[in-house]
């Protein structure tokens, strides 16, 4: 049991670190690789299987099934290390006349395991049970662990070439592979002179936490910051750098949820039009009808500065208040509004707005805020039009 403890102990490990990368993926420019890794951890898993059942065979005399599973432990390793080289050629995105003679040489030490395990069912070059029950290793057996050592050395020295050609992260990921790499070979060699032992699955172990902690997870930190920079990009008006429709749509969604389920009960809505945008990009060209959006979204943003902003048309802005924002909403509109009069008069930019709150107890929605903020908005550009001096 004692052999087999390590095994489950690797087995667990292995299962609990690896769990997102042996889920199938079916888009991405990564995928070949992670396919390929994902195939190289089912080999781990498949070994580690089969040692386990090893030791607790082993330990209860059933030789019959020890010589089979026996069988399956080798191919496993070999299997193992076969895919290991080729996830490491399609890792380093480096496909030459080296990394396909690696792959051949892949395939070829994992065809001679098992032409050894075949030939040893008639004749014990690779092991054998003695009257005993004891295990004994053959002379095949170490030739084949030799050749599944070399081609991991030439795999290793591969990588470490590939490394020093490259810079930042990369460089240090590549290293990574190639440290793993050494690591378990090293253990396939304590493997080799104490069979009875379990020092490949703790290399097995050791290699793939190797690479989980300091290649995979920083990979995976990479992708939910691009992620995240990719959703900021998708939220953001292009022109003013406030939030755009879509960033809206779900706000308003979200809120509504919120009110719906009690955990809001107030909130107002501001509701913006920029006068004079038709007129400025007709008859000073939309280079001014820019200027002029970009200088009323930062007047909108500066006075209501603790709120979220949300350009929703061409000229149409909405703010949301909540909070202090809320509370202090009479303030706000009184200001901003008196900014704008004195904008009219001064001919800088002008902004109608309306603002209404939200009604609890009306059992009304987001629309319905919108609907009367809008409409009062409507009524001040009308006001405003009538208030402009005239040239």
């Amino acid at each position: 049991m004692y052999y087999s403890s390590i095994g489950i102990l690797a087995l667990l490990v292995h299962l609990i670190i690896n769990s997102e990368h042996m889920r199938p993926i079916h888009e991405g420019p990564t995928v070949l690789t992670e396919k390929r890794y994902r195939q190289y951890l089912a080999s781990i898993l498949l070994y580690y299987v089969t040692d386990i059942s090893w030791g607790l065979l082993y330990e209860n005399d059933l030789i019959l099934l020890c010589y089979i599973d026996t069988i399956l432990y080798f191919i496993a390793v070999a299997l193992s290390v076969f895919l290991w080289t080729r996830f490491v050629v399609i890792y380093l995105d480096h496909e030459n006349t080296y990394s396909k003679l690696m792959i051949s040489g892949g395939i070829g030490v994992l065809g001679f395991q098992i032409g050894v395990l075949i030939l040893n069912i008639f004749v014990p070059i690779a092991f054998s049970f003695n009257e005993n029950t004891d295990y004994v290793a053959g002379q095949a057996r170490y030739i084949a662990l030799i050749a599944q050592i070399i081609l991991n050395l030439i795999t290793i020295g591969y990588t470490l070439v590939i490394a020093n050609k490259t810079t930042g992260k990369t460089k240090l990921h590549h290293r990574t592979i190639g440290i793993s790499g050494f690591v378990m070979t090293g253990f396939i060699v304590l493997q080799m002179f104490f069979p009875l032992m379990p020092f490949y699955s703790i290399g097995c172990l050791l290699a793939t936490c190797i690479i989980h902690s300091f290649v995979y997870r920083d990979k995976m930190i990479e992708h939910a910051s691009e992620m995240a920079t990719t959703k900021i990009m998708a939220h953001k008006d292009a022109l003013t750098g406030v939030r755009n429709k879509l960033a809206y749509i779900e706000t308003l969604r979200d809120l509504e949820s919120r009110a719906d389920e009690g955990k809001i009960s107030n909130y107002g809505i501001v509701v913006f039009d920029v006068n004079d945008l038709k007129l400025t990009n007709d008859t000073l060209g939309h280079d001014a009808g820019d200027k002029l959006l970009k200088e009323a979204c930062s007047l909108i943003c500066k006075s209501f500065d603790h709120c979220p902003v949300f350009r929703v048309g061409g000229d149409e802005f909405v703010a949301i208040l909540m909070g202090d924002s809320y509370n202090e909403s009479d303030e706000l509109i009184r200001n901003f509004e008196e900014i704008i009069d004195g904008n009219l008069k001064t001919g800088n930019v002008v902004i109608a707005s309306g603002y209404d709150i939200y009604r609890p107890d009306a059992e009304e929605t987001y629309n319905d805020v919108f609907k009367r903020a809008d409409t009062k908005m409507y009524a001040r550009k009308e006001q405003l039009k009538k208030d402009k001096p005239s040239k």
